[in-house]
């Protein structure tokens, strides 16, 4: 993963629950609308195998990481798959001290000032604050009071419309999961409404920066 480049377009796409035989769509519908980056939660049925195939489909244009990794064991499967980056929902020491090591991206989750401090000061690359909605926007801007160097990504809650009220209190990037990815449209294979709930995103991030 290349940070730098992330945080062009700072924002990230969680699949969870995600069949096998949607990835090759998927992946289109989200190359195809101007999403950069994504995770594919490791607590998916199969995950090694659809982010092995995620990969192959995006041919390069894609940002591919794992999410909801909780121990050493699955992020080695995750990074044997080919994910770029790790994201926990929580600090898992070992799986932190494993990316520092390897130099790989890590998004640890935290929630409290405490948490925040402490996944920073491990060596996250950004702190993922979840359920970031549970405070909102306002929550950001005073966590960044005292913490004014720590890079915080919010997770849970951010729509295209308060995705800059996110950003301008403080975030540096921000997610979106089940409120696109859909589980009715994904039964449906309706991928091109999951592709403009992505392009309301990046749309939205482009005109506004």
């Amino acid at each position: 993963m290349n940070v730098a480049e992330f945080k062009k377009l700072p924002i990230l796409g969680i699949l969870r629950g995600i069949e096998l035989s949607c990835v090759e769509p998927l992946i289109e519908a989200i190359c195809s609308n101007g999403l950069k980056t994504i995770e594919i939660t490791m607590n998916t049925d199969g995950a090694p195998e659809l982010i092995r195939k995620a990969v192959g489909a995006a041919k390069g244009k894609l940002t591919i990481g794992a999410g909801t990794v909780l121990n050493v064991k699955d992020l080695k499967l995750a990074l044997s798959a080919g994910a770029t980056f790790i994201v926990s929902p929580v600090l898992v020491d070992d799986v932190m001290e494993y990316c520092l090591k390897n130099k790989i991206p890590v998004f640890p989750g935290a929630l409290t000032p405490s948490e925040i401090y402490e996944a920073w000061d491990s060596g996250a690359t950004m702190v993922k604050v979840f359920p970031a909605k549970c405070f909102g926007p306002e929550y950001f801007k005073e966590i960044k009071g005292p913490f004014n160097n720590i890079e915080l990504l919010a997770c849970a809650g951010v729509t295209p419309e308060n995705m800059f009220q996110y950003l301008s209190s403080g975030a540096t990037a921000v997610t979106f999961g089940a409120s696109v990815f859909k589980k009715e449209l994904l039964k449906n294979n309706d991928f091109g409404s999951i592709g403009s709930l992505i392009a309301k995103y990046v749309q939205n991030f482009e005109r506004g920066k």
